[in-house]
């Protein structure tokens, strides 16, 4: 997928984004399709990825009951978001939405904090 915004364009396939806790490599996703705001891609996962495994496994179980229990799946979530950073091929972003499931991951990010609502 190709953005064009006044003279800048943004190519997303096969950029290369990673997942980083304190440092170390969790994982790192290299973008197959752009659905904006979405992004696809291959994951594969670093040394730190097994400890952080169980809390996208549960992310994904309660995304699929979601309207059940919206607050689990958010606990989860933000876990998630408190313990890695992810790092775009520009550098950090500031917030991110994140699912991983054995070698696909699907995300979307801002630059910019999320707004409450």
């Amino acid at each position: 997928m190709v953005l064009v915004e006044r003279a800048l364009v943004v190519t997303f396939e096969g950029g290369v984004w990673r997942l980083v806790r304190q440092g170390k490599l969790v994982g790192e996703i290299t973008i197959e399709t752009a659905d904006w705001p979405w992004l696809n891609g291959r994951f594969v996962a670093g040394p730190a990825f097994p400890d952080l495994e169980p809390l996208f496994s549960q992310e994904l179980a309660l995304l699929d009951s979601l309207d059940d229990d919206y607050e689990a799946w958010e606990a989860v979530h933000g876990q998630i978001a408190s313990a890695v950073q992810l790092v775009a091929p520009h550098g950090p972003v500031a917030e991110f939405l994140l699912h991983v499931q054995d070698d696909q991951a699907w995300f979307r990010w801002s630059d910019e904090p999320f707004v409450e609502e």
